[in-house]
């Protein structure tokens, strides 16, 4: 394996992370140039799993707007970010919508739920 370079995500001060394989160190790479602890285990995890959070809208009838923002309530594996949008192409919902409602639960099977990212009322 060779060495990757990453870009650290976690705060503003975006440290340029190097992560070289190493066997005896946590989750197998040794990670230079993070500024903290939570550096290392983005950088850790962008390699060996990683995740993100969808944030995108579906169709919303009876309201003022036609679409309604929506997010995941924590990290999906990346990989399941496409197959997520395109289910979320066939959903629609009915107003009142509250912050916070469940739109989807467990969304594709990973755990995590699909939530209003805004409040709707009916019209």
């Amino acid at each position: 394996m060779e060495n990757k370079e990453l870009v650290c995500i976690v705060c503003p001060r975006g440290c340029r992370l190097t992560l070289i394989p190493d066997e005896t160190s946590k989750g197998g790479y040794k990670v230079i140039g993070s500024g903290c602890n939570r550096g290392v285990d983005y950088g850790i995890k962008e390699l060996t799993n990683p995740t993100r959070v969808l944030t995108s809208t579906v169709k919303i009838k009876g309201a003022a707007m036609r679409r309604l923002p929506v997010r995941t309530k924590g990290d999906i594996p990346k990989g399941k970010v496409f197959e997520c949008m395109e289910l979320l192409n066939h959903i629609e919902v009915c107003a009142p919508i509250k912050v916070g409602d469940i739109i989807v639960k467990n969304i594709l099977d990973t755990g995590v739920d699909l939530i209003a990212s805004k409040s709707m009322d009916e019209v």
